[in-house]
């Protein structure tokens, strides 16, 4: 029987969701250890990649990355808005489900 050279990447997939479980972190979005598991953080990757790598450069030193990046994921988080996220910033849209979240506990809890 002929077997199908396992792809590098897919051993990335696994190789990272181990390191979540010994860290005690649940895997965020997907099922674990497949190709979904890492779907969000490559898209993620690719944003960033797109929006900011390839725009912005050349880049001369690791510093000048290092700081257009913290610029970048500041930028993401705090002022992007976000269509699936009703056109809000993703860190506004959060803060609303948390509120929303929260809410919901207190009156289960004092129906109780």
């Amino acid at each position: 029987m002929l077997h199908r050279q396992v792809e590098p990447a897919q051993y990335t997939s696994v190789a990272f969701t181990e390191r979540l479980v010994e860290a005690g972190i649940d895997a965020s979005v997907g099922t674990t250890g497949d190709s979904y598991d890492n779907a969000l953080a490559e898209t993620i990757n690719g944003l960033y990649k797109t929006e900011l790598i390839k725009t912005r450069g050349p880049w001369r030193t690791v510093d000048q990355v290092e700081v257009a990046t913290l610029e970048w994921v500041d930028w993401f988080n705090h002022r992007r808005l976000y269509g699936h996220c009703d056109d809000l910033p993703p860190v506004e849209y959060e803060a609303l489900h948390y509120r929303d979240h929260r809410t919901q506990q207190i009156a289960e809890f004092s129906s109780q």
